[in-house]
Parts: C-alpha cells; structure tokens; sequence
C-alpha cells in the first residue's frame, strides 16, 4: 500500500529534480565556459568533444540531483509513516545509510 501511495511523489520529485538539475547545469555551464548556452548536438557550429562533454556534465549533475532528492523523499515518507519505501525495506529494520 505504502508504494502506490508514494509514487504519485515519486514522481513529483522526478519532475522537480529535473527543473532543479536543469538550473544547476545552467549556472555551471555559464561559469565554466563563459556562455549562456550550452551545446545543443544538432548545432552544427559545435564540435563533438563540446556537445559530449556538456552532456556529461548535465547527465552527472541530474544524477546527483535525482538521488539526492529520492532519497531525501524516502527519508521523509520513512519520518512520517515509519515505513520505508524502497525495494528492499523491511519493516523494523533500520536503514543502513541514514
């Protein structure tokens, strides 16, 4: 029961950590190489070593994002309903990580 009822939140957070991650990519590929706009791959005028490193970054930085929001979300249902809703929970048993 407790998974159905979190992902709808799941999700959520999926949506938000993307708008996040997108903003944080943003501001680091500002800094980093002085443009408002990073590489797109379809942009002729970028070569590849741009386009794959600006990739890299945005999908290091959404990762980050991701698992740090998830298991903030997971911490937080666990606070709640003193249940975890990870795969592998058990109840009663502590989280190993926390």
């Amino acid at each position: 029961m407790m998974k159905l009822i979190y992902k709808p939140v799941s999700i959520l957070v999926s949506v938000l950590g993307g708008i996040v991650a997108g903003a944080i990519f943003n501001q680091v590929w500002k800094l980093a190489a002085h443009e408002a706009d990073a590489p797109k791959a379809t942009d002729i005028q970028r070569r590849y070593p741009e386009v794959l490193a600006a990739a890299a970054i945005h999908g290091a930085i959404f990762a980050v994002v991701k698992a740090a929001l998830h298991r903030g979300a997971a911490h937080a249902t666990q606070k709640l309903t003193g249940v975890w809703p990870g795969e592998d929970s058990e109840p009663g048993k502590p989280d190993k990580g926390a």
